[in-house]
This record gives C-alpha cells, sequence and structure tokens, in this order.
C-alpha cells in the first residue's frame, strides 16, 4: 500500500494538473484547504517535488505551484519512487530484503514465484499511469482527489 505522505502528493499532482499553469499557480493555502492536507506537511511533500523537478514554484503574492513538466510526462512510478522510495517497487513482499534475495536454506521466500509476476503487472501500472491519464479518466469524479 501507497503511503498517506504518497497518497497527498499524488492528489496534490492531480489538483495542480486540474487547477494551475506556469503563469497562474496554485497557493498552498488553496490546495491544502481544498484537499484538507494540513498545510506544512503538504508544504513539505511540494517542496521535495520542486526540488525534483516535478513541480514548480514561486514565492511572493502571487507565487504557489504548478506542474514542472506536462502532465503525460508525470509517472505514478516517478511520485512512488521520490516520495516511498524504490524499495516499495522491489521489497519482498514478506520480509525487509530485495526480492531477488535469496533466503535461508537457498531458496526465495514461499510467494516469490506468485508475486513475481503480480510486481511486474504493477509496476507497468505504475510507469504507464500519468498524471494526463488519471485527468482524462476523472471527468465526472472530480471530488475524488477531495477525500
Amino acid at each position: 500500500m501507497l503511503s498517506n505522505t504518497c497518497k497527498y502528493a499524488v492528489r496534490a499532482l492531480i489538483y495542480l494538473g486540474k487547477n494551475a499553469t506556469e503563469k497562474e499557480k496554485a497557493g498552498i493555502k488553496k490546495i491544502a484547504g481544498d484537499l484538507n492536507i494540513p498545510t506544512p506537511f503538504l508544504g513539505k511533500i511540494l517542496q521535495n517535488m520542486v526540488r525534483q523537478k516535478v513541480l514548480i514554484s514561486t514565492k511572493g503574492p502571487n507565487g504557489g505551484f504548478a506542474l514542472g513538466r506536462k502532465a503525460k510526462d508525470i509517472s505514478l512510478y516517478q511520485i512512488v519512487s521520490i516520495v516511498d522510495g524504490e524499495d516499495y517497487f522491489k521489497n519482498c513482499l514478506i520480509s525487509h530484503e530485495p526480492c531477488s534475495s535469496v533466503h535461508e536454506k537457498g531458496k526465495h521466500c514461499p510467494v516469490h514465484g506468485r508475486f513475481g509476476q503480480i510486481r511486474e503487472q504493477l509496476v507497468a501500472f505504475y510507469k504507464e499511469t500519468n498524471i494526463q491519464v488519471i485527468l482524462d479518466d476523472m471527468k465526472g469524479h472530480e471530488n475524488l482527489i477531495e477525500l
């Protein structure tokens, strides 16, 4: 499962993809209020995204945040990797080691064979799904990011 921090990041990027442009950025208080996310916590998340060049920000009275690249160029895989780390995609389902590790008696964990295929499908889903795809699919479901 994704961390709450990661879910907040995804929701914020969807929000910015819908409500902000390079010329008309969205302010942190507006984003936090609309998404019901604590402002200081959201600020840390968004600044991390700025450092990773996923977002751009401007300081000052007309400042705020906007996507740093096209929505189609920001995948869920990138967001999850930035926020939760690539271990999310690589660790064993039942231990804290990389999935490819051989455990006691020279064997993989008991779910390795079954989960390997699912992991590949999950990674493909996260890489193929970008903010633009989500925005396109949300038509009629816009209130979902406010949950």
